[in-house]
Order: structure tokens, then sequence, then C-alpha cells
């Protein structure tokens, strides 16, 4: 039995505002064996490709190796941007070493609650994947269970918004506050940057339209718009 565990601390600044919430990378991150066009950071595979969608949306011309630079260009534009990654998984175990969500077993989550109270500025997540089994929204409706929370339906279209509200600790409200303790942190459910979530998009109404209209239009272009309204 492998035992999986996420090799990345949250990374999340004073004034962060969106959070970016996801499972855990490849094994291979935690053994160390990272293939030449990884980054050794938060979804730094080469094969996950929400770094490619933001390197396109904001022309950021990214180095994709093991170099210390690659590590420090994504560091500074999350923390110009005021985004942090905190996925949801701290460790998990499996029986096939490989980076599939369904695969792991004996779950271990971190505890995202307690980091947004820590971090009062957050006011948004963004889950790297929809509410399917072990994906980073199935697994957040679980954690919040223990803190008695439940999402409300903003939007049911992909992506899929929900809002919850949070008690703000007495140490974070200002004199006079006291009657605004409860803070309204949203939730997006992005559509997932893995290959197997090209045939989901292929269903999606609005692809089909912008498809028609323009046949070289792909699932990668589709994706990028959708991320380009909330990175």
């Amino acid at each position: 039995m492998f035992k999986h565990t996420h090799p990345y601390k949250p990374f999340i600044q004073n004034d962060t505002k969106k959070l970016i919430v996801g499972t855990l990378p490849p094994p291979r991150f935690t053994t160390g064996e990272l293939l030449e066009k990884d980054v050794d950071f938060c979804y730094g595979s080469y094969y996950n490709s929400l770094w490619l969608f933001i390197d396109k949306i904001h022309n950021l011309n990214l180095r994709y190796d093991n170099s210390q630079e690659a590590i420090e260009q994504r560091k500074q534009f999350l923390i110009k941007n005021k985004i942090g990654v905190c996925d949801i998984v701290e460790s998990a175990e499996r029986e096939k070493i490989d980076a599939s969500d369904l695969g792991m077993k004996n779950i271990k989550l971190r505890d995202v609650i307690g980091y947004l109270k820590q971090y009062p500025t957050i006011d948004t997540l963004l889950f790297t994947g929809g509410n399917s089994k072990n994906g980073p929204e199935y697994f957040f409706r679980k954690h919040i269970r223990d803190y008695n929370i439940k999402l409300e339906l903003v939007s049911n279209e992909v992506p899929r918004i929900h809002q919850f509200e949070l008690p703000i600790e007495l140490s974070a409200l200002s004199a006079g506050s006291i009657e605004n303790s409860l803070r309204t942190i949203k939730t997006v459910s992005l559509t997932s940057g893995s290959g197997a979530a090209n045939i989901s998009i292929s269903r999606i109404p609005l692809y089909k339209q912008l498809k028609a209209k323009n046949p070289k239009f792909n699932t990668f272009d589709f994706r990028v718009m959708q991320y380009k309204e909330f990175f």
C-alpha cells in the first residue's frame, strides 16, 4: 500500500482573496521523481493544465522544468493576484500508484475551514473539479458537515457556483461591527483540467455552439474561456 502524502503546505498570504482547492498532485511529487518538464510546486505536473490555462490567459511565458525560476514565476503570479492554494487532501493510501482520485483510500482531509478562519480576506474557493466522487467539491461538502455548514446554490450553469456563510472570529471584527459577524464565501467548481473531463465538456450546449461557429475551437480553448473569469 502506497502512502500518498501531499508534498506542499498551503500557499496563502495575509491578503489572499481566492483559494485554489484541488486534491493531491501525482505520486511522483511525493517521492520526488519528477519528470523533466514538471515544476516542483503546486499543480506542477506538466500533464495538469492549470498553469497552461493561466499562462495563456496572462501571457506569462512560464518555464516548464525543474528550475527554481519556474517555481518563483508561479509564486509571484499568485502573490500579485492574491491567489492561494490549499488542496483539501492531506494524505491517502493507494493500492495502485497513480493519480486517480477514485483510487484514494483512508483519506485524511485538511481543515480548509480552519484556514478560512485564519485568513479572513479569502472570499472565493476555486475547486479544480466538480462534485464527482473524491473530487475537491465532493470532499469539501464532506468536510463542512463537521462545521454544520451547507452550500447554497447560486448558479447551476457550468461552472457551478455556490456560497456559504462563515462566522467571523471576534478577533477579526473591528469595533462596532459585531452585528455583521457573518462572512459570505463563494465556491466555483471549475471544469477539471484532466483529459477525462473532455467528454463532459463536449456535451455542454455552450461548447457545442462555439464549436459549430469555429471548428478549430477545442476543449482547451473552452477551459481558458471559463478560467479567465476567475483568474
